[in-house]
């Protein structure tokens, strides 16, 4: 089974949603706690969150304040990707959005534990999160986003070393753009 990070990219504004995200509560648990316990539920050996507009503590991960977070997501993952690269000894990062509430450990399990260098969630074939990198790649990942697209460009350019992988059977990629 390979080791790995997990890395919560939870720095927004949430515009649409009418404010931060990471603290909203949905069922019994806030959004940010949910994320952080499927990563440990599917065996993250460290877990990362970016922080934006909203920072707080967050049990069970360390909190990556991401002060660019208005540039949009790719700033977050510079900032995950610098911190963990300087602060964990693990080869591989798996990164999800904190609006994923149908989530599962099972699927991140799949994903992670993958042995391509690249793994990418697929819903119906459709590409969606979380995403796995290994540390080959996290150097020229940091690198090469920018605004808000975050890895797209970067998997288009390395669509060789990507492997899908389909978890519609055991997860939803559906994201949470607006309050319930």
């Amino acid at each position: 089974m390979t080791d790995f990070v997990g890395l919560v990219l939870a720095a927004g504004e949430g515009k649409r949603f009418g404010g931060p995200k990471a603290p909203y509560v949905l069922g019994d648990e806030r959004l940010v706690d949910r994320a952080v316990r499927v990563l440990r539920e599917a065996g993250a050996a460290e877990v990362f969150v970016v922080l934006g507009a909203w920072i707080d503590e967050v049990p069970h991960a360390q909190v990556i304040e991401n002060p660019d977070w208005k540039t949009g997501m790719a700033s977050s993952l510079t900032s995950g990707l610098t911190q963990i690269t300087h602060n964990s000894s693990h080869d591989r990062v798996l990164v999800t959005l904190l609006d994923l509430p149908g989530l599962t450990s099972e699927a991140i399990e799949r994903v992670a534990h993958d042995d391509s260098s690249i793994s990418v969630a697929t819903y119906g074939g459709t590409r969606g999160h979380p995403v796995a990198f290994n540390r080959q790649h996290w150097g020229e990942l940091a690198s090469s986003v920018s605004g808000d697209a975050g890895a797209r460009h970067f998997l288009a350019t390395h669509n060789d070393e990507v492997h899908e992988i389909e978890v519609s059977d055991v997860a939803s990629g559906d994201d949470l753009d607006f309050r319930p």
